[in-house]
């Protein structure tokens, strides 16, 4: 069985780059505040539905302070202008018995490499090792990299709760 708060794997992206994927520790808030400053606004307007450059204590620990039980989350690391800096982060939150909601959200200049997808397949198998049997996303209708992303992996629209969004489920035990 997997262990998610101690998940670490290494992958390489599309043009060939490393990758670390691995679980988010306490430490990374800094360098999740410095992701975000490195988002261009459209980019967390797609992610929060809102622009959204910062965010309160609370916000932050809700962000980071997760259980890997029924908050699960992944930071992908890679090296830029010469250090590891977070690119990428994805996690899913179960909010009922067997069911959770993903979230992604990829630093703009490592957009198209294969960050979002690379993160989506670790934590559909994590969510599987976890035996949950759902998962779901919002995504904004003109986020068509993200749309194509989900349905690369199976996601289907369904019924909206929000005709703003698209909707999108993954039913864990029919893959």
């Amino acid at each position: 069985m997997l262990e998610a708060d101690s998940y670490s794997v290494r992958e390489h992206l599309r043009d060939g780059s490393p990758v670390e994927i691995r679980a988010l520790r306490s430490e990374d808030e800094v360098g999740m505040l410095a992701a975000v400053e490195g988002t261009s606004a459209q980019s967390l307007q797609r992610r929060f539905f809102a622009m959204k450059r910062h965010f309160s204590d609370r916000e932050r620990a809700f962000f980071v302070d997760v259980d890997f039980k029924t908050h699960v989350a992944l930071v992908a690391l890679a090296g830029e202008a010469g250090q590891t800096a977070i690119v990428g982060g994805g996690r899913y939150i179960v909010f009922e018995p067997g069911r959770a909601e993903m979230a992604f959200m990829v630093v703009d200049a490592w957009q198209g490499r294969g960050v979002g997808s690379i993160l989506m397949r670790h934590l559909i198998n994590l969510a599987g090792e976890a035996e949950l049997r759902e998962l779901s996303a919002e995504v904004l209708p003109e986020n068509a990299t993200m749309l194509s992303v989900f349905g690369k992996f199976g996601f289907e629209p369904a019924a909206r709760r929000d005709p703003q969004t698209v909707h999108l489920v993954l039913k864990l035990n029919e893959r």
